[in-house]
């Protein structure tokens, strides 16, 4: 495996870690900005800087909480292309409530890259849809 796939998925793991403890500062560590999403309604967002992410943080636990969400796991993560400073990882994802229970299931595509020698997710699309709040910001 690549340096720059061992890399992209070390700050994928920081950043779901980050997720799940409700950790923005920690999410933000491993996001580059301006950062964008394309939603499985094919909405698209984008977050120009930190702060327009923070903003959004609120909203998106509160609609998560809704759902009775504890938390969300990677089922896998495959490299499925990779350069030196890029590299796109396909993520199957799911939401689990605090007990384990798994109840949403989703595949994502996220794209990290490496800017001024750091990694950091830019771009992430998924086909997160059904039991979410319309307009939610974050997986």
């Amino acid at each position: 495996m690549s340096d720059s796939i061992v890399q992209a998925k070390a700050s994928f793991q920081r950043w779901l870690t980050a997720f799940n403890t409700r950790d923005v500062e920690g999410m933000i560590a491993d996001m580059h900005f301006p950062h964008r999403r394309l939603s499985g309604e094919n909405d698209f967002q984008v977050w120009e800087a930190a702060d327009d992410f923070r903003a959004n943080n609120e909203i998106s636990i509160a609609a998560r909480n809704t759902q009775g969400w504890g938390y969300n796991v990677a089922n896998s993560i495959d490299a499925i292309q990779s350069g030196a400073d890029k590299v796109h990882l396909a993520i199957n994802y799911a939401r689990c409530r605090a007990d384990g229970t798994e109840y949403y299931a989703f595949p994502s595509l996220w794209i990290f890259t490496r800017i001024d020698g750091h990694w950091g997710v830019q771009f992430r699309s998924s086909f997160l849809s059904g039991p979410v709040a319309r307009g939610e910001a974050v997986e």
